[in-house]
């Protein structure tokens, strides 16, 4: 068996091999060893650096008292940085588990997406978390910045969780339970620290005393600083940064405390980086300059001769990129290719495109050998400006000649538009195919972007995830295109796992039957059906079905997570079916990516369904998955089990302890606002009483699960474990629906609140947000959206638009109370803003669900009480081929297009002289006094229906624009008057024709 002390010292013994230094771990606790001066610091400047050490990583919110089998307040990391990052990083870390004796053909190693940032060191990368048969065992990321500055030297960090690997390869499954050594477990060697630091960190450290080191520690930090020593400063901050974990496990870092101190910690953090980096220089670069990226040569090729028209393959090859940005990119690829080829002269068929986590593979049929001969002619000035009276060359003439390299004498004629034109005309022979999809893929492949992009050892290139290889062929022939430092060859990579990792394709036309050969499915609409057929062989075995509709996102980011598919039947114990069904689901999906498995009646049966990646030992990879799922489903029942232990109104004081933003405080000050806007709109809607009891309940209660242990673990449940945690706490059935549904909708399609004190709660949670958002961070612009605004928005509408109870709520007004509450001052502009914003989105959305534009451009100006928009629109749908409608719609239109912008609609009637004028003022007037503004569109055209014989007559008979000006003034204010009567129903403008 290998012990613990064998695997650190193989994993030293493996990265001392690839020219990794072994230096020690810090002398002082760190969360992470990431933190180490020998990665933090090192990280930064253009020095090369190679290290691996261990690192006992010291984490006081994850003490458990030795009493969680997987949660350590010190557990044990091996840290690796490869800087510059060596472009085979994951092969080596691949052959660095086989080094431990993993055998990786037989287990499921997969990279799954897992982005890190660190705050307080201002440091963040891309990368993934390196799963063992459904068990994350590593962190590897690129990082991109450190200190809030760009990595100059692309750096490449490999952390493993040694008690995870260790505990997966003997089958303990507590960390009591790791043999260290021979004869040596490891909770006896550090089972009394683990318990005792526990109560430190959670019971007995005295709170003033670690405020004070924090106070002295960073102090001290920045004194450092000032005399320009960056590792001692950097020392400091390390000691501050536990301090505060310290703080933060006692539950003694207050909302102001917690912005602050991670502001502070990163402000030290910038100004270490920067005195380390200017230090190095000042030194000369004590390690030397890593060396810079050399441009690639494109392969020497010389086209087959050929005139026959061929297929030609694209394949762009990554390491695994997210599961979201791959169908993006592979479209994205294809429409750059073929649209920078439609802009050649060479003739091509179908473009087809495919993804998997690997490669982006655009597929071109019938491609001709070489572009079409041309004749192109450039125009010169005319020919009466060319030559003078007697025919001589004129300096335009001269001129044009010397542009375009030719002689005067030279110069041809050409007729345009009956004008003639002296010209150059030129015989262009086209390109072969070769140098046409060399230019064409090498600039498509330059414009690859993604909607985080990061930057590797090719700092030319930037995209997902690293790009390693181009594959390009046109029938037998290898196109000749670069990308920076990367040239196409005919080789292509299967999976890592294969006989033969990389092959070569004959032609373009073997290039699908050659991956395919290899278990290799490109196509992700085949990937995905496969999937789903397995999927539901494997669970009928057991008696249960896989409820794909319902998994349908869920399939879809499987199938960006594999090449080669194969689904794998695992099971768990029936004790767990007694935690709560939204618990097991969410940790199967969420976090191991599983497929629940159902009985007929829809209940979860013990079973499940993994997708692994490639052939494998299923037996051995389904034993991993199971323990995994168990570990997580005992983590789970553990939080249940102390959150339910513990009273409501303690839970929600948690909220103290966490931060929503620095300048709206805390998630309790959030919850405060939440509830008693929820109050103020009650006020506003018609509610029953016992709703109305429901709600003053619900609103003390509302968010209070975001304080237990179960949500803060699994987010996702929040709002379910409020309904969950309520009912056990002895609350009526209505106060827990209520707060449950506060959190509804959680995306876009999902539930609304059925109950109208839930809808109340969930459109003051959604306005909170937004307007103390917009006040402080601003609007989201582009993509960026950290903070969910834009569905914040979507789900407000979505429930004002889902209750008639509603349908009383005007945005601009419960806006305005909204920002009453904020904590920061909210001007009305920005409250314009907030509501452009949101009609925009309103608008938005009837386009995407397939109204026509104009329809949802006529009533967006009644987004303001969404619920009467959507009435209007049904309303408009119907009227809009109604002649009655028609003709009302054309005398608003009439008298709105012949009315100046801005012009006032007040006039005195005793001006109008034209007794048809004064039959429209009369009928305006009695329109006026029976209109309701907030009439729907079927009660304005009834009672302003009468108003469209007036208005023709007026037209027909009345000049407007009089001479005199009193009397033109009282027609414009006359018509201006009927403009406004419609202004707030429709946007009429919309209507025209």
């Amino acid at each position: 068996m290998l012990t613990m002390q064998d695997a650190l010292a193989r994993l030293s013994e493996y990265w001392a091999g690839q020219g990794c230094l072994s230096v020690q771990p810090m002398n002082t606790e760190v969360g992470a060893g990431t933190w180490n001066a020998a990665t933090f610091l090192r990280s930064l400047g253009p020095e090369p650096w190679r290290v691996a050490y261990v690192e006992p990583s010291v984490r006081p919110d994850d003490s458990r008292y030795g009493d969680n089998p997987n949660r350590l307040q010190t557990h044990t990391q091996f840290q690796v940085v490869l800087k510059p990052e060596p472009g085979n990083a994951q092969q080596l870390y691949l052959d660095s588990l086989a080094a431990l004796g993993i055998d990786v053909v037989a287990h499921d190693v997969r990279f799954v997406e897992d982005n890190w940032t660190s705050p307080a060191l201002g440091m963040w990368g891309l990368g993934w978390e390196v799963w063992l048969d459904g068990l994350e065992i590593t962190q590897f990321t690129y990082f991109q910045q450190a200190g809030g500055i760009n990595i100059e030297q692309s750096a490449v960090e490999i952390t493993y969780g040694v008690e995870r690997i260790i505990m997966a390869l003997q089958g303990v499954t507590t960390f009591k339970d790791i043999e260290y050594a021979p004869g040596v477990r490891y909770g006896e060697m550090i089972g009394q620290a683990e318990y005792e630091m526990s109560r430190y960190y959670l019971d007995d450290a005295d709170i003033e005393t670690n405020r004070s080191l924090f106070e002295l520690y960073t102090a001290e930090a920045g004194r450092m600083l000032d005399v320009g020593l960056p590792v001692p400063a950097h020392g400091y901050l390390l000691k501050s940064s536990h301090a505060f974990n310290v703080l933060d496990a006692r539950g003694a870092v207050a909302t102001a405390d917690r912005a602050a101190a991670f502001g502070r910690m990163r402000r030290l953090s910038r100004r270490i980086a920067d005195l380390w980096i200017s230090r190095r220089e000042e030194l000369g670069y004590p390690l030397g300059i890593a060396p810079a990226v050399t441009a690639a040569v494109p392969v020497a090729t010389e086209q087959t001769e050929t005139s026959a028209a061929r297929r030609f393959v694209l394949e762009v090859g990554c390491e695994e990129l997210p599961p979201a940005e791959a169908p993006a990119a592979a479209a994205a690829l294809g429409r750059e290719v073929e649209t920078r080829l439609d802009a050649t002269r060479l003739a091509h068929g179908a473009t087809r495109v495919y993804a998997t986590p690997r490669r982006l593979v655009v597929v071109v049929d019938d491609v001709a050998a070489r572009e079409e001969d041309f004749t192109r002619s450039m125009k010169g000035p005319k020919l009466a400006a060319a030559y003078d009276k007697n025919g001589e060359p004129t300096g335009a003439a001269k001129g044009f000649a010397r542009s375009q390299g030719r002689e005067v004498a030279e110069l041809d004629r050409m007729d345009l538009d009956g004008v003639t034109y002296v010209a150059v005309t030129r015989q262009e022979q086209g390109r072969s195919a070769l140098d046409v999809l060399a230019e064409v893929t090498g600039r498509a492949v330059g414009t690859l972007r993604s909607a985080k992009n990061m930057r590797w050892n090719d700092p030319a290139l930037a995209f997902s995830r690293p790009i390693r290889w181009l594959f390009a062929l046109w029938g037998p022939d290898v196109v000749p295109m670069t990308a920076s430092g990367l040239a196409s060859d005919r080789q292509t990579r299967l999976l890592r796992t294969s006989e033969q990792p990389v092959v070569s394709v004959a032609t373009a036309e073997q290039y699908l039957d050659v991956v395919a050969a290899a278990g290799i499915v490109v196509d992700p609409a085949e990937r995905r059906r496969l999937i789903g057929e397995q999927c539901a062989e494997l669970a009928a075995a057991v008696g249960g079905t896989v409820d794909l509709a319902a998994e349908s996102r869920l399939l879809d980011q499987i199938t960006y997570l594999v090449e080669q598919p194969t689904p794998l039947l695992g099971a768990f114990s029936e004790r767990y079916l007694e935690l709560p069904e939204a618990v097991l689901t969410t940790v199967m999906r969420k976090h191991q990516r599983y497929l629940p498995v159902r009985d007929a009646s829809g209940g979860l049966l013990p079973s499940f369904v993994a997708v692994a990646n490639g052939p494998i030992d299923v037996d051995l990879v389904r034993a991993g998955n199971e323990a995994v799922l168990r570990a997580r489903y005992e983590d789970a029942a553990f939080f249940y089990r102390a959150d339910r232990g513990m009273p409501l109104p303690a839970l929600r004081d948690r909220l103290e302890n966490l931060t929503f933003t620095e300048e709206l405080g805390s998630m309790a000050d959030r919850a405060s606002r939440v509830g008693a806007l929820g109050m103020r709109l009650a006020g506003l809607v018609t509610m029953t009483d016992d709703e109305r009891k429901t709600l003053e309940r619900a609103v003390g209660l509302v968010k209070f699960d975001q304080g237990s242990q179960l949500v803060t673990e699994l987010t996702s449940l929040a709002g379910i474990m409020a309904e969950e945690y309520a009912r056990h706490g002895g609350e009526s059935e209505e106060v827990a629906v209520a707060i449950a549904e506060a959190e509804m909708p959680r995306a876009s399609g999902d539930a609304l609140p059925a109950s109208l004190p839930g809808a109340l709660l969930s459109v003051a949670d959604r306005l909170d947000l937004i307007v103390g958002l917009a006040a402080t961070a601003g609007l989201p612009t582009g993509s960026s959206d950290p903070f969910a605004v834009r569905r914040a928005v979507l789900g407000a509408l979505a429930v004002l638009r889902s209750q008639s109870a509603l349908a009383a709520l005007d945005l601009r007004a419960v806006l305005a109370l909204a920002a009453e509450q904020q904590p920061v001052p909210v001007a009305l502009e920005k409250l314009d803003e907030v509501l452009e914003f949101i009609s925009q989105r309103y608008e938005q959305s009837l386009t995407e669900a397939g109204t026509p534009t104009h329809l949802a451009r006529a009533v967006a100006v009644r987004a303001g009480r969404p619920w009467l928009a959507d009435l209007t629109l049904k309303q408009l749908a119907a009227a809009v081929t109604d002649e009655d409608f028609q003709s009302l719609a054309t005398a608003i239109g009439r008298c709105s297009r012949i009315v100046p912008a801005g012009h006032p609609a007040g006039y005195q009637p005793g001006d109008l002289v034209e007794p048809v004028e004064l039959d429209l003022h009369q009928a305006v007037t009695q329109v006026r006094s029976e209109l309701d503004p907030e009439a729907d569109l079927d009660t304005f055209r009834r009672v302003a229906g009468r108003l469209v014989v007036p208005v023709n007559a007026f037209f027909d008979e009345v000049f407007v624009m009089a001479d005199a000006p009193q009397l033109r003034a009282a027609r414009l204010g006359l018509l201006a008057s009927v403009r406004d009567l419609g202004e707030g129903v429709l946007d009429w403008s919309q209507l025209r024709g």
